[in-house]
Order: C-alpha cells, then sequence, then structure tokens
C-alpha cells in the first residue's frame, strides 16, 4: 500500500496540520467558521481576535494555518484550476445554506491526489466527494462566482486558495484508515461499515448506498457486487455525500493488489503530465550580470521525477574527459501553471548546481541554479516557472493549454 510518493504526502500533510507552537492565527480547533471568533490574543494594551492567516505573496505559509473543507466536485476549469466544490452538510451551518459550493482555485504550490498518487484536476471525476485545505482569499480578490441562490452563500465561501485537495482514497490511505464491511444488503442496496484506526473502531456504524454502477476492484481485475462480504476491510470513493447519508459508493478496493494498481496507475499519469509541461516551482533569486536563475519546487510532483533532474544527456562536443552536465530550460508560467509558448519561449543551460532547503508547506525542499544563455522577462523573484530537464523532449501542447496569444 505504501510507496515513497505517499509517504512524502503524508509527512507533509501531517506537519502542515500539526505546529509545534501555539499557533499566532485561528485554525480549525478553535470551532466552525462563522463561530469560534471568540479566541482573542492579549497586547499591551487591548485584546484583539485572533483571524485566519492570510497567505503573503511569495512565501508559503506556515504549518497549521489551513482551513479543512470537504465536499462534492461539481465544476472544474482544469485549464485555469479552478473548481466548486459543494460543502458537506454540517451541525454548524443554518438550513438556508445546505448545499452551497466554494469557488476555489488553487495555489501555485497547491497539490492534488487522487487513487493515492499526485494528480491534476482533470484527473478527477465530477462527483467525486473530497478533502480539501483552504486559506482566505486575497482581500482585493473580487473573481469569485457571484451567489446564484437567492444571494445565499456557505459560510466557507471566503476560503477561496486551495493547498490540497485528495478524494477518499488517498485522504484514509494517509491516515493509514479503513472501512471494515459490517453487513451487505444487495436486494436493497445497502452496505454497512465502521472506519478503523490502528486497529480500532474509529466512530459509529454508517450506511452506504451501493449502486449497479459501482465499480469493484479486485486484484488485477473487476470484482461484482456480491464479492463485498462482512468482515473485509476496503478502501472507497463516494458521491452525494450527506445529501441523503453518509453517501453513493461509487468505486470499492477489496484488497491491497487492487490498491497498489490504482495508485501505480495514476501516478505514471501524474508524471506523464508534468513531464510534458514542465516541474513548477518560483525564482528565488536573480543574478542579472552572471545570468543565474534560482529556482524552489512546489512539492506537488513526485519526488521521482525532481530525481530526474541530475540525468544528463551526451554532449557531442565536450572532450573526452569531460563529464556530461546537467542541463534544462525555464519557461514562464502564470499563477495557474500554464505556460505561454515553451517550445519556442524556453532559455535556459547547465545546471550549476541541486540543493536540499527546508521542506515547507507547499515547498518540495529542492532547489536548484541554472546558468542561462539569455534572461526573460518572467525570470523575477517569485515569478511561477516551468522546467524542464534536457533529458526531457517538449512538445507542442494543445492550442486551449497555452497562453500564447490571448494577452
Amino acid at each position: 500500500m505504501h510507496t515513497h510518493l505517499l509517504g512524502l504526502g503524508f509527512l507533509l500533510t501531517a506537519s502542515f496540520l500539526l505546529a509545534e507552537e501555539p499557533p499566532k492565527f485561528r485554525t480549525d480547533a478553535d470551532g466552525p467558521v462563522g463561530a469560534g471568533k471568540e479566541k482573542k490574543v492579549k497586547g499591551k494594551d487591548k485584546t484583539a481576535p485572533i483571524d485566519w492567516y492570510q497567505l503573503v505573496d511569495g512565501k508559503f505559509p506556515p504549518q497549521g494555518s489551513a482551513h479543512a473543507i470537504s465536499g462534492e466536485l461539481i465544476r472544474v476549469d482544469h485549464l485555469e484550476r479552478r473548481f466548486h466544490l459543494r460543502v458537506d452538510r454540517n451541525d454548524s451551518q443554518d438550513r438556508g445554506v445546505w448545499d452551497l459550493p466554494v469557488d476555489g482555485v488553487m495555489l501555485p504550490y497547491g497539490s492534488t491526489y487522487y487513487h493515492g498518487a499526485p494528480a491534476a484536476l482533470q484527473d478527477i471525476p465530477l462527483g467525486t466527494h473530497l478533502h480539501g485545505l483552504f486559506y482566505l482569499r486575497a482581500p482585493n480578490d473580487k473573481s469569485a462566482a457571484p451567489p446564484a441562490n437567492n444571494n445565499r452563500v456557505t459560510p466557507e465561501f471566503a476560503f477561496g486558495r486551495c493547498f490540497q485537495l485528495e478524494d477518499d482514497f488517498t485522504y484514509r490511505a494517509r491516515q493509514k484508515q479503513f472501512w471494515k464491511i459490517d453487513s451487505v444488503d444487495l436486494t436493497a442496496k445497502k452496505l454497512v461499515a465502521t472506519l478503523q484506526g490502528d486497529g480500532a473502531a474509529i466512530g459509529k456504524p454508517q450506511t452506504f448506498d451501493l449502486l449497479t454502477s459501482t465499480r469493484v476492484h479486485e486484484g488485477n481485475g473487476f470484482g461484482k457486487l456480491d464479492a463485498l462480504k462482512p468482515s473485509q476491510t476496503v478502501l472507497f470513493n463516494f458521491t452525494w455525500g450527506t445529501l441523503y447519508g453518509p453517501g453513493r459508493l461509487t468505486e470499492i478496493w477489496l484488497d491491497e493488489p487492487s490498491r497498489k494498481n490504482a495508485m501505480a496507475q495514476q501516478l505514471e499519469c501524474h508524471r506523464n503530465h508534468v513531464r510534458e509541461r514542465g516541474l513548477p516551482g518560483w525564482v528565488e533569486a536573480v543574478d542579472d550580470d552572471a545570468q543565474i536563475v534560482t529556482i524552489t519546487f512546489f512539492g506537488s510532483v513526485d519526488p521521482g521525477l525532481l530525481d530526474e533532474l541530475s540525468l544528463t544527456n551526451p554532449d557531442p562536443l565536450a572532450k573526452t574527459d569531460e563529464k556530461p552536465k546537467p542541463k534544462g530550460a525555464i519557461a514562464v508560467a502564470r499563477e495557474s501553471l500554464m505556460t505561454y509558448d515553451p517550445v519556442n519561449d524556453r532559455r535556459g543551460g547547465n545546471i550549476l548546481d541541486i540543493k536540499k532547503t527546508p521542506v515547507e508547506p507547499g515547498s518540495s525542499g529542492v532547489q536548484i541554479r541554472v546558468q542561462c544563455d539569455l534572461l526573460l522577462e518572467g525570470f523575477r523573484p517569485r515569478r511561477i516557472v516551468r522546467f524542464y530537464p534536457a533529458t526531457w523532449k517538449v512538445v507542442a501542447l494543445p492550442r486551449e493549454e497555452q497562453f500564447f496569444g490571448r494577452e
């Protein structure tokens, strides 16, 4: 079940959610959104409320500063990495604001996981129930879709910048939790299961709906609904969460081989996606005189891809006693990670060094210095870029994925 990828995701998220010292900002531990403003911080002359953390441009967020929101993916603009998440119902909400969406946008360093591996938004089917970590919108952000529900909005509406999204498969696997089937009624299409962690039950049994279209994964292939038996420990994804009970099961993984297959397949989807679009990161520094650009890569990619930075291509012009140097090229990107025309507008040269930096939420902890043949206008500190190691073939992306000509 475990891969180096999933292990990294677990460590990052665990360190992100757990701060060693009491935070100087409000967190989910202080109560639901719209309540809990009673938490105060005492100054010399007055007592002021602690608010949610507001992101600072060009800086990764501190540990434990995000707000958790779960819900169903109901709309996606994968080019701009925007989406709508219908927020789960909970006891802190008034009925009048049930089932209303958050209009979210992925942060440049935000990550998405599906089937236990990194993913792009377009990999996740509409209707999938997701768990997310969010931040408040920028104070001057007017881009959110206007309310279309009698001017009502969910209490979570202000949290429009997304740090992480993951499906239930990933969310439970990361926490080493599984569902133990208590009973199955194929006539009534009901499955009763109890969440398990560390060999003990977590909460009470829950009753999920089965569908005639529910996909059952078993071993290296598919099973049927009659393969579901009491005492099995499973993972699943679902839809319609909290609308008519816990939800309708869309996919169920019965055993370890089926779960490993799902993770491996999604991991390859992710690797192919990134190799064709470049490693995302931002510029840390620029030495104009030496034409050296320093890049810190985001933590949203498979660490195995970062290992490929050190690979080299044979240099036919090099002397026989010279060792080939790793090379690569930089393409300017937008906040959505969309590039302009990377086949023609990337610039680069030798990678002078690859070093480790402190791992922060959103950062991979990998940084490089690149000697460029030409510095572009977009090569400025904290600007978003994509980097293509020289061993990666750069191909023209579909026109809709290139921002060139839209300026």
